[in-house]
């Protein structure tokens, strides 16, 4: 058996596969996973038809990427929501993707959403986004954090 602390205890019901098993935390520090894809050319179309969509769907940095980049930043903001457990005055413009140094993505908030996050207690928002082809993707993990003395009191 492994140390490793997400390891299961045990192989489970089909040993003859060996290696180690990575269960779902039962804690509750996963607070949401949210997952969405995009089309590409089918956003841009729709843009296209419908130019207003630039300013509903994009804060104003965000307006001016690649069709592939926009794309993944809607992907992004549906994942948002569904880590979240889609919270219900979500507003396009409270999120954004931002990227480090290193040109690592990661997500900023505010408004509904970022009220939202802080309601569950959420410290991180774990992002990855790809695009390939016409399909743009981004998968978000909302991570706990550490409960208050307030709420450890309860």
């Amino acid at each position: 058996m492994s140390s490793f602390p997400t390891a299961t205890p045990t192989p489970g019901p089909d040993d003859s596969f060996g290696g180690r098993a990575f269960a779902p935390r039962e804690d509750g520090t996963v607070a949401g996973v949210g997952v969405d894809v995009v089309g590409i050319s089918r956003l841009a179309a729709m843009i296209e038809r419908t130019p207003a969509l630039l300013a509903r769907l994009f804060t104003p940095r965000e307006r001016d990427l690649s069709a592939a980049s926009r794309a993944a930043r809607v992907a992004a903001k549906e994942a948002v929501g569904k880590a979240l457990g889609a919270p219900g005055d979500f507003s396009w413009q409270d999120v954004t993707v931002e990227r480090t140094e290193a040109r690592r993505p990661y997500l900023r908030l505010r408004g509904a959403t970022l009220r939202a996050a802080e309601a569950q207690r959420i410290a991180h928002l774990h992002l990855s986004l790809s695009h390939d082809g016409d399909i743009a993707t981004a998968i978000v993990v909302a991570e706990r954090g550490e409960p208050t003395d307030h709420e450890e009191a309860r």
